[in-house]
């Protein structure tokens, strides 16, 4: 474990200190699951979006089907 120093103002830290306690964790513990989370969250969008980008696009109508017109749609 690395140790982080981080200011915050007092209304935050006040925040931090009751819901620290409300999960019976420390506030260093609870900023660092709070942390991990929102690192896990980027890590588990950014692999969802590479996994989507390398998929092949399909086609939604056949080649012979015409797509409506632009000016049709909105008349």
């Amino acid at each position: 474990m690395r140790n982080l120093t981080v200011s915050v103002d007092e209304q935050v830290a006040r925040w931090a200190r009751v819901a620290a306690a409300q999960r019976d964790m420390s506030v260093s513990r609870f900023v660092g699951e709070i942390l991990r989370t929102m690192m896990q969250q980027e890590e588990d969008y950014e692999a969802a979006m590479q996994r989507d980008l390398v998929r092949k696009a399909i086609r939604l109508k056949p080649r012979s089907a015409k797509y409506p017109r632009r000016d049709d749609l909105h008349d």
